[in-house]
């Protein structure tokens, strides 16, 4: 398991230690805490390493902490890490230029040890809500995430079969079943659920089963065959070719890829 890092780019050596001391104390080992004297090596190690948080002072020699911001966001690195800037001028336009670079926070120098470790303890609360966002849109199924956003325009039996689907998906769900359950002919409600979620029943609670499953591969260390079965399959053979089918690899490498695409360590 890998140590989170965050990266202290001052070009005072005095000011740069006297951060890096402060927050080693209070990472106590959770975060390695690396330096830099300037843009371009910051740069360098933003380019190698994922790093969690940039503390940056803005007025350093050959590239402005402003202009390392702008030049990280636009460059394809490995993660965007939050970023606290610190100044020892309270210049309005600085102010300005944090915003517009979804800085997440302004210090002026001297700051206290206090109002160091809070800013940086906001700042990671911030990137890991953000990174959760980012990650939960990738694992989301498009399609059904069209059907939620139009739900309200549903009609409420179809509604009802949604609702009472998500309580029972990781069950054997069957048509017959969820017809009954909202007090429908079972050809009626098929014709009705397609027309209504643009997908037909089976083609809903697969997508909808394999959601699970790939929530399950990300943040569980559950072998495939238990998630198989906590899915409602009763064959691991048959998740795997469903899996395959609508993902375009096994559960096995879906678990591999994306482990290593978002950094979540199981």
């Amino acid at each position: 398991m890998r140590s989170r890092t965050i990266l202290i780019v001052e070009d005072e050596p005095r000011s740069r230690e006297g951060m890096k001391k402060i927050l080693g104390v209070w990472a106590a080992g959770q975060y390695e805490i690396l330096t830099a004297s300037n843009g371009v090596a910051a740069m360098q190690i933003l380019e190698e390493i994922p790093v969690e948080l940039m503390i940056t002072d803005i007025r350093m020699p050959e590239m402005s902490g402003l202009a390392l911001v702008s030049q990280m966001r636009e460059k394809r690195i490995q993660r965007q890490p939050s970023v606290i800037l610190i100044s020892g001028h309270a210049e309005f336009e600085y102010a300005q230029q944090a915003i517009h670079l979804s800085v997440v926070d302004y210090l002026l120098k001297p700051a206290s040890r206090e109002k160091l470790i809070e800013s940086v303890e906001n700042a990671l609360k911030a990137g890991e809500e953000q990174e959760n966002i980012i990650f939960m849109r990738k694992m989301t199924d498009p399609q059904l995430m069209a059907v939620r956003e139009e739900e309200a325009s549903l009609s409420d039996p179809i509604r009802q079969a949604i609702d009472y689907m998500e309580m029972h998906i990781m069950e054997p769900i069957s048509l017959q079943e969820v017809a009954g359950h909202v007090h429908l002919n079972g050809s009626y409600f098929s014709a009705l659920f397609k027309e209504q979620c643009q997908m037909n029943f089976s083609e809903y609670v697969a997508r909808r089963k394999l959601q699970k499953a790939k929530e399950m591969l990300l943040k569980t260390n559950l072998p495939i065959a238990e998630i198989a079965s906590r899915t409602g399959y009763q064959t691991v053979k048959y998740f795997n070719k469903l899996f395959k089918e609508y993902e375009g690899m096994s559960p096995g490498r879906y678990r591999t890829m994306r482990n290593g695409m978002e950094g979540h360590v199981q």
